[in-house]
């Protein structure tokens, strides 16, 4: 086969990721080819992801190169993916899950009774921070991890809160200082996870090759019922929607819900099912008939 082209954003961790994804494939005999590109959340760090405009904030720029034919595949983290592509895109593979959880680095000891500042740009972790531990203070912090890391040692604020899978492909877990329980920072969707999108144009010989290498099932299964929920509650990244799906036995157990933006409100809700997107889809009405259709308004007009 002709050599697969992978588009990636430029960032250690995202390199990192498509660097991963071709050594599958070139170990399945493959020839692959990196192709670099900066996206509009990779260049505009002064402004937080929810006044952006959460809609292919990390994607666009991979997509019009997928659209041209410039790239064959588009390397992502699942959970920077909107829950509905645009016309002709598609995820053709979802990478084995790393541990899901949020975690806390720092350069010192962490105490959640004490009063803390902490960096994050997500709106769904600093939700719960009013939630569950009102007396952390939260800080707007954006860029890569190594932008992060250094905002932090520069004083303005005692740790970051991060996802556990980019922590650790970094090799920054000497730094962690705190894990935060998933069954009270329950993860945004798709967290863990690496995502392959293609486009339309893509051969399907290439698709089913990249696929049969890349995509791992019993994730495929849980993400798909992630996104499904996700999707139902037209949830983008600024938006503190979140959910968990796992495998129980032969059945699909997912957690999800929401939480005000001050932290005063979270509806959570567990159900069990054997098609994922079924299941999303039902989680998310069970979601909005407790209340979230009134939490989600509030958060669209204070957005």
């Amino acid at each position: 086969m002709e050599t697969i082209r992978i588009g990636t954003r430029k960032s250690k961790l995202a390199l990192w990721q498509a660097e991963n994804v071709a050594d599958q494939l070139q170990q399945a005999g493959y020839p692959t080819e990196l192709v670099l590109k900066e996206t509009k959340g990779d260049k505009v760090l002064d402004v937080s992801i929810a006044k952006i405009g959460s809609k292919g904030v990390f994607t666009e720029e991979l997509e019009e190169q997928l659209a041209s034919g410039a790239v064959d595949i588009a390397v992502h983290s699942a959970k920077d993916m909107q829950s509905r592509l645009p016309s002709g895109f598609e995820i053709i593979a979802f990478g084995a899950r790393e541990k899901i959880n949020d975690v806390i680095v720092s350069e010192k000891s962490i105490d959640l009774s004490k009063n803390l500042v902490l960096g994050t740009s997500s709106t769904r972790r600093v939700a719960l921070f009013r939630h569950f531990y009102p007396n952390v203070e939260t800080v707007d912090v954006r860029g890569n991890l190594q932008t992060r890391l250094e905002k932090m040692k520069s004083g303005l604020c005692d740790g970051l809160v991060l996802a556990y899978a980019g922590v650790h492909r970094m090799g920054y877990d000497p730094m962690i200082r705190y894990e935060l329980a998933s069954d009270e920072f329950i993860p945004a969707v798709g967290q863990g996870s690496i995502a392959i999108e293609a486009h339309d144009s893509l051969s399907q010989e290439k698709k089913d090759a990249i696929r049969s290498v890349l995509n791992h099932p019993s994730t495929e299964s849980r993400l798909l019922a992630e996104r499904a929920y996700l999707a139902r509650l037209e949830g983008g990244c600024s938006i503190p929607v979140f959910a968990l799906a796992n495998w129980s036995g032969d059945q699909l157990v997912i957690s999800g819900g929401i939480v005000s933006l001050d932290g005063t409100q979270r509806i959570v809700k567990t159900l069990r099912g054997n098609e994922p997107i079924s299941l999303g889809n039902e989680l998310a009405e069970e979601i909005l008939k407790a209340g979230g259709d009134k939490i989600l308004a509030e958060i669209r007009n204070q957005l």
